[in-house]
């Protein structure tokens, strides 16, 4: 086996923390293959926004969106899980609103996000809608008085903890290195 010196793998460091994470940004937002997307909502939205946003889409006055499915007696009727709710309802008014031609309109004030993941569970089918190739996802979605610009989605966030991770190695090796 290679033995590396500590000043090669404090090289080598940022190539390694680095190379995963590239590979997996195309694939979260899942506009690599020209596949499918759907658009659910967030983890870290909060209850209050999400119910915000299903009143919304669902409104006659709002979305439009067909959130029959959703109702009691609706295949995809599941009172205690708001997530999954909200995440039919955001989908159908994403496809309404021209699906992955119009990837801002899955945004819902930064509730929402797009996924290459297939949200359908059990009998509930998400319809879903073809990925863009060139993968450009700008403009905003506004529902109520507000909107948010979909660069500002934390899925778009650089993810910092690499580097610090780099920077706290690279401090250890150096201490190692000269002890």
């Amino acid at each position: 086996m290679l033995a590396l010196s500590p000043l090669r793998l404090l090289l080598l460091t940022p190539i390694l923390l680095l190379a995963p994470r590239a590979s997996a940004a195309g694939a979260a937002v899942g506009v690599s293959g020209g596949g499918q997307l759907w658009c659910v909502a967030k983890n870290n939205a909060e209850d209050g926004a999400l119910q915000s946003a299903i009143d919304w889409a669902c409104s006659a006055d709002g979305g439009r969106a067909d959130c029959a499915a959703i109702q009691q007696g609706g295949a995809c009727y599941d009172p205690p899980d708001l997530q999954r709710h909200a995440s039919y309802a955001f989908n159908d008014y994403f496809l309404r609103a021209g699906g992955a031609a119009s990837p801002a309109a899955c945004n819902f004030s930064g509730a929402a996000a797009l996924t290459a993941l297939n949200p359908s569970y059990g009998s509930c089918v998400f319809p879903s809608s073809t990925s863009p190739k060139n993968g450009s996802f700008t403009g905003t979605t506004t529902y109520g008085s507000s909107s948010t610009e979909l660069s500002y989605n934390s899925s778009w966030k650089s993810n910092s903890w690499s580097w610090l991770l780099h920077i706290s190695l690279s401090i250890i090796l150096l201490f190692v290195t000269h002890l």
